[in-house]
């Protein structure tokens, strides 16, 4: 048996904040505003595997008013999904995302971002894919104002 999911998440742009995205802190003007690290694009995979396991989204298991999760690292969160996912017999075999920001350039960081993503997934680098892309100056992303990520996982069913 398998189950697709699909995540989107959004960060608006601060100053004084680090930039953080798939567990990398990338040196920027600016960084993501959010009640964690703010790393879109592990939200984003979270989101995608909690969706696959009909169990709501982050915002559920981590809401934003419970002081636990200010500055929690979203890596290790994504290990907590990761579990409920081994929990229901589930494991995932594939991870498919793509960074959406005009500035600054990801390319330099995705090989460390799919490693630290296979980590905390307990998977290898080789089922993960980080693509990134601008919107060529259009929207509140080409302004620079924030910074999206969306992702699709497949799960399989091993138990």
């Amino acid at each position: 048996m398998f189950r697709t999911g699909i995540g989107f998440d959004v960060h608006a742009l601060v100053t004084d904040r680090p930039m953080i995205i798939g567990g990398v802190q990338i040196s920027h003007t600016k960084g993501l505003l959010g009640h964690s690290d703010a790393d879109v694009l592990v939200h984003a995979v979270m989101d995608a595997i909690l969706g696959a396991l009909a169990l709501g989204d982050i915002g559920q298991h981590f809401p934003d008013t419970d002081s636990e999760f200010h500055g929690a690292n979203s890596l290790e969160l994504l290990g907590h999904v990761r579990g409920l996912a081994s929990e229901k017999g589930f494991v995932c075999t594939n991870l498919d995302s793509i960074i959406i920001a005009e500035k600054p350039k990801m390319d330099p960081h995705i090989e460390k971002m799919r490693t630290n993503l296979a980590s905390a997934l307990k998977i290898t680098a080789e089922q993960v894919s980080i693509k990134a892309t601008t919107t060529e100056r259009l929207g509140f992303i080409g302004r620079e104002e924030g910074i999206a990520a969306q992702a699709v996982v497949l799960l399989n069913y091993i138990n």
